[in-house]
């Protein structure tokens, strides 16, 4: 990826939005998920799926890429699993500083960064304040998301980074919810429109 912004020009977008799995949701790569979406046009999609952790910490990541693990770093600090996708290919979400060797600048407060440079930096003690990494990631062709809009496998609710960095996460599926009002406990897996 080079370092440009992702254009939202005048046609619906949801950058920037979580899509919530509705209890219909049968895909089991993304049954219970919540995805960020790093970018959304009329070519496709492209999401981050931030509540599947995977076997591996960032420790082991770190150490598996030969890059030295800083005793500041948590010891438990989960890798997700970002999506079917290039699942052996890591992704950083972060906020500031924006500007690493393969960054795509998602809005004015986060990035999409691919670059081993951002994991030094982490190895280091220089990671930006907040961040989250995956392993792959979720990915939608021409129209492919709309149609399972339309199909209601998904909700939508803007992203904050609340949610995306902070809460907990066995709590971010029924946080996500909760931004909505909604208690997923009482949600039906039968869809209908009005």
């Amino acid at each position: 990826m080079s370092e440009t912004e992702i254009s939202t020009s005048d046609e619906f977008s949801l950058s920037g939005q979580l899509l919530i799995a509705m209890p219909n949701m049968l895909d089991p790569n993304f049954a219970g998920s919540v995805v960020y979406l790093c970018e959304h046009s009329v070519k496709g999609a492209m999401g981050l799926v931030i509540n599947r952790p995977t076997d591996l910490d960032i420790h082991s990541l770190l150490d598996k890429i030969n890059v030295n693990v800083p005793d500041a770093l948590p010891a438990h600090f989960p890798v997700m699993m970002g999506g079917p996708v290039a699942a052996e290919r890591g992704f950083v979400l972060h906020t500031e500083p924006l500007d690493w060797s393969s960054s795509l600048k998602v809005n004015d407060e986060l990035s999409l960064t691919t670059s081993r440079d951002i994991l030094e930096a982490v190895g280091r003690g220089e990671a930006p304040s907040k961040w989250l990494i995956t392993l792959g990631y979720a990915g939608w062709g021409e129209g492919q998301l709309e149609q399972e809009l339309a199909q209601n496998a998904w909700l939508t609710v803007p992203a904050n980074h609340t949610i995306l960095f902070d809460t907990p996460l066995e709590e971010r599926f029924a946080g996500a919810y909760a931004m909505l009002g909604i208690d997923p406990a009482l949600m039906s897996g039968a869809a209908g429109h009005a």
